[in-house]
């Protein structure tokens, strides 16, 4: 038997930080929202009870360290599977890049392990699930647009925002999230609006939603990679009404509203960086159907 699910990328519109917890993780305030640049996750039962990743790219582990590997061994563990599976993963979304691509491909195995094992698990039960893989791992199960807080795995869903395009830009390097946090000084960071973002939000106001973008974390990767605040300085140059780093970075988005504008920002930025795509906003949750 064969599955197949999309495994979308996430931006975040604003992350803050409020303070180291005594788990060593960071407590976390963040709206995130799926954008239509995906993954293709396919599993196929084997006749033996062993995990295989498969994929092309040279920067995916095929053990282990694989967060979908982590997520069949999961569901294999907790629930008695005695099966094997092949998970082929198809990238298209950058490795370690700041869009959860690793954390959506594991959430997307827990998806269709789910279907392929009839385990018949609700998306909320899927969710906690990946809360014990990474901490982006259940906002990707269910997808959509959400507040989420604690690490990131408490999820409060949200309306999806407005329409627009996305163009987003990654340099040629990676960047250490463990590295980006070591770095944080909470003491001296300027806080973004995140209510005032969830209020834009809701009320689909576009204008509102590029006036209060903002990630703490930025100043940090700018810092260390001053190659990302160039390509934020070229992104607004070409016109894209707003610019923000994802996650802890590389790679910078800007929102467009309007598609006569589109060209210019994607074929300026085209200059600058090999991997540049614009996509459009989903923002639409997952379901089980």
């Amino acid at each position: 038997m064969r599955v197949l699910e999309k495994a979308p990328a996430k931006i975040n519109l604003s992350l803050d930080v409020l303070f180291k917890r005594k788990d060593g993780f960071h407590e976390v305030k963040m709206i995130m929202t799926t954008i239509d640049l995906a993954d293709r996750v396919e599993l196929v039962s084997l006749p033996y009870d062993e995990i295989c990743i498969v994929s092309q790219n040279r920067f995916v582990p095929d053990d282990h360290r694989n967060l979908a590997y982590q997520a069949a061994k999961l569901l294999k563990e907790r629930y008695k599977i005695r099966k094997g599976v092949s998970i082929s993963i198809t990238k298209t979304i950058p490795v370690a890049a700041g869009l959860a691509g690793g954390s959506s491909d594991a959430a997307a195995t827990l998806r269709g392990l789910n279907r392929l094992w009839n385990l018949g698990l609700s998306i909320e039960e899927l969710a906690r699930l990946g809360a014990e893989i990474g901490s982006d791992v259940s906002f990707c199960v269910y997808g959509g647009t959400a507040l989420a807080t604690g690490r990131g795995e408490i999820i409060h869903h949200i309306d999806p925002p407005p329409h627009c395009w996305v163009v987003l830009a990654k340099p040629t390097i990676g960047v250490s999230t463990a590295d980006v946090y070591k770095n944080l000084n909470i003491n001296s960071i300027e806080h973004p609006d995140v209510e005032g973002m969830v209020e834009a939000i809701k009320a689909g106001d576009y204008d509102q939603i590029c006036k209060l973008m903002g990630n703490v974390l930025e100043s940090v990767t700018l810092h260390m990679y001053p190659e990302v605040a160039n390509i934020k300085d070229q992104m607004k140059r070409f016109g894209a009404d707003a610019v923000l780093m994802s996650g802890s970075g590389p790679t910078v988005f800007g929102l467009v509203q309007y598609e006569s504008r589109l060209p210019r920002v994607y074929n300026g930025l085209r200059g600058f960086c090999d991997q540049v795509f614009a996509v459009r906003m989903l923002g639409e949750r997952n379901s089980l159907d």
